[in-house]
């Protein structure tokens, strides 16, 4: 027999991958926000709000963040075909599959090993993803697919099967991701009503038997008081061994009815149980919210253009509840209106949000002023005590490195001052962009004894010579520069062993898709399919493979939109 045939997801262009360029983040302090004073110790400042593509602000936070992210909470657009104020939600399939993808490969490099992936969608793409996710996390750390209940109603005129759930698919970076159970309720605990009056507290009754089958726990249970003999429910045992139980009788932990006389059961005391519950796959709106439950939180928050497809502040809250602890990093790369960022701050964890829509400054920054100003009374802010302070720094994402001059040369591009080229080719080099304030010429440092230089100048042998003696014998320095000259790159490396000798921009431009800023999942010009010039078209209207081929294999949007929070 064969080996196992491993099954892939199959879609028209899924070969195609875009060549990232791994943008720097320009922070605008006048965007930036935080409290003019700390209302505890724990308030946190270096948040993050990044206003770009959110595939390129993920390949911009990629190398400092890799394995150190927590939870991903993302609210992709559902690919539903609808439209809708903050965005245009309708892709072709195709597209819409290599683009969750690529984003989907980097969101994994940045969780950390006990990190988790929370992802809401509905039936339209949900068991599409759900391979797809299979392919690039691995079929064995799929942890579950939760159904939240979205809606309460369901109206008149709906035709067909009304949809009342949407899915969240979790996955983990490893098989041990974190799971914080829920809080235990009032209804949970009122089920503990009996007392005898010993001192042990309230209990109630639980079963004896398991369904796990052991010789050594399938015994008769004798009533000490009527000497009656009891075999365990057929097809299960005890659940503990028969010392044990005689020792649980003994302490009068078993009950046998109010008489006495009755089958036996566990007295389960309410001090004894874990202090919550295990959370499980199916989630009321009476647990986390609804659809209207959210829009009623937007509209508190912008009455005059209130968020069209928010998610509810409990749904937020239950999920970064099970999946982080305090200080933890939350990552959302679809912000929407900004619900992960305010609920993940109201709860003490650290977090970063990407958006691209307009609606990052007319709605996510007012909304986390206002939770930083104490301001936002709405939401989960009582349930869990928020007070305000903290902060967040607003980014950008930096233009192209690489751009082509007037006569279609590639050039650095001219609105890059010194100190960010040198951050940008660090990046692009692997190395940490940290300038040292002593060595004019440690721009960065991939590891304690290997540094990175940038300029623009053109370097003699003299200058290269004077930067060797500085490195010394014991470490060595990578030199980004427009040209060196008096000794070519081959007697370079003999003469100067320490130092390694690059130019700009050649030495980086088969590197990355330069010039790109979008790569969205809304496409809403996408070209016409040509007729391929061999094969026969198949009928009117149809179009042939060599076609659909040439129209999705173009991945690329003018619109970065999301179904966001």
């Amino acid at each position: 027999m064969a080996g196992k045939q491993k099954l892939e997801l199959t879609w028209i262009g899924k070969e195609k991958r875009p060549k990232l360029e791994p943008r720097i983040l320009l922070e605008d302090p006048d965007k930036s926000y935080h409290a003019k004073h700390r209302v505890t110790e724990n308030d946190i400042f270096d948040n993050r709000l990044i206003f770009g593509d959110n595939l390129l602000a993920l390949k911009a936070l990629e190398q400092e963040f890799s394995g150190r992210v927590k939870c991903v909470f993302i609210d992709p657009p559902y690919n539903t075909g609808s439209a809708f104020t903050h965005y245009d939600d309708g892709l072709e399939h195709s597209i819409w599959l290599g683009l969750m993808r690529d984003r989907l490969e980097i969101i994994r490099r940045l969780l950390s090993d006990d990190g988790s992936l929370w992802i809401t969608i509905d039936d339209n793409e949900a068991h599409y993803l759900k391979v797809l996710c299979d392919e690039v996390f691995g079929r064995c750390n799929f942890v579950r697919n939760i159904v939240w209940q979205k809606t309460y109603t369901v109206t008149s005129d709906t035709k067909g099967i009304a949809s009342s759930h949407d899915h969240i698919l979790v996955y983990s970076k490893t098989a041990s991701p974190i799971r914080n159970l829920l809080a235990r309720t009032e209804k949970q605990n009122s089920l503990y009503k009996n007392d005898d009056g010993d001192g042990r507290g309230l209990w109630r009754t639980d079963n004896l038997s398991v369904k796990t089958y052991s010789a050594i726990y399938n015994y008769k249970l004798a009533n000490p008081e009527t000497g009656v003999e009891y075999d365990p429910p057929k097809g299960r045992v005890w659940f503990t061994s028969k010392e044990r139980m005689q020792r649980l009788i003994e302490e009068k932990r078993v009950f046998f009815g109010k008489d006495g006389r009755g089958a036996p059961q566990l007295k389960r005391y309410l001090n004894e149980v874990q202090k919550g519950v295990v959370p499980n796959s199916w989630w009321t709106f009476e647990d986390v919210g609804h659809n209207d439950e959210s829009r009623k939180e937007q509209k508190a928050l912008h009455s005059n253009d209130p968020f069209s497809t928010p998610k509810p502040e409990r749904l937020l809250n239950r999920i970064i509840h099970i999946a982080t602890n305090p200080g933890d990093l939350v990552l959302d790369s679809f912000a929407g209106s900004g619900t992960t960022g305010a609920v993940a701050h109201k709860m003490g964890r650290r977090w970063i949000m990407v958006e691209l829509g307009e609606h990052c400054h007319t709605h996510i920054i007012p909304r986390l002023r206002k939770v930083i100003d104490g301001e936002d009374k709405g939401g989960v802010t009582e349930s869990v005590n928020w007070q305000g302070g903290g902060g967040f720094r607003y980014y950008s994402l930096a233009p192209s490195l690489i751009i082509n001059d007037r006569w279609g040369n590639p050039v650095i591009n001219p609105e890059y001052n010194a100190a960010q080229l040198a951050e940008a080719l660090a990046k692009l080099e692997g190395f940490t962009y940290a300038p040292s304030e002593v060595q004019w010429w440690r721009h960065g440092h991939s590891s304690e004894r290997d540094f990175i230089y940038v300029t623009t100048q053109n370097l003699s042998a003299d200058q290269l010579q004077a930067l060797s003696d500085e490195v010394g014998s014991e470490q060595s320095l990578l030199v980004c520069c427009a040209a060196f000259h008096g000794v070519t790159a081959a007697k370079a490396s003999e003469r100067w062993p320490n130092l390694t000798l690059k130019k700009i921009p050649k030495m980086v431009l088969s590197r990355c898709e330069w010039g790109h800023d979008d790569y969205s999942l809304n496409v809403a010009n996408l070209p016409m399919a040509k007729p391929d010039p061999v094969a026969p078209v198949a009928g009117k209207g149809k179009r042939t493979r060599a076609g659909v081929d040439r129209l999705t294999l173009d991945l690329f949007g003018d619109g970065e939109k999301g179904e966001g929070v």
